[in-house]
């Protein structure tokens, strides 16, 4: 629906009558940055309540699990992976080397990270609590649903990370 069309629509139900949700409802409701953003703040909620791994945001859990997949990965290719900033992931990684979780090894100008014995616990206990996570969210938004939003989510994620 076009965004004139959409409003035409709204002003016509709204002068009949038939639509009692405000205008700020409606471009709430169909606005995918505020949308997506709200759904992140409470799936971030969620995980956090979930993961309970001291003081690490589940981020930076997620980076644990890559390196884990990936061991002496880049640190460009871990921010190619997990869609981050260089400067973003250099904090990430900083964190956890300070934290015994990883290990950075400097050859040239590439930085070649790896777990830690501490960070494969970490990542272990992640890795069963993310059943958790999934059973808390797919009993609110029913299993099927969870596992088509994830991967619309992927994808759409994918499609505009190509058009940069």
């Amino acid at each position: 629906m076009t965004s004139a069309f959409f409003h035409v629509n709204l002003y016509m139900q709204m002068k009949k009558g038939l639509m009692t949700v405000n205008e700020e409802e409606q471009v709430l409701i169909h606005c995918l940055y505020f949308t997506a953003n709200r759904f992140a703040r409470n799936m971030t909620k969620l995980a956090e309540q979930v993961f309970n791994v001291g003081d690490l945001a589940p981020s930076y859990l997620y980076l644990i699990m890559t390196v884990k997949f990936h061991p002496e990965i880049t640190q460009k290719e871990l921010c190619k992976k997990l869609s981050i900033a260089p400067s973003t992931s250099t904090r990430f990684i900083d964190k956890l080397e300070k934290q015994q979780l990883v290990n950075r090894k400097v050859s040239g100008k590439q930085s070649f990270i790896s777990l830690t014995e501490e960070g494969e616990k970490v990542y272990t206990q992640f890795r069963a609590s993310l059943k958790d996570l999934f059973e808390d969210y797919s009993d609110v938004l029913g299993r099927d649903f969870s596992l088509n939003l994830s991967k619309m989510l992927h994808e759409a994620s994918n499609k505009l990370e190509k058009e940069k």
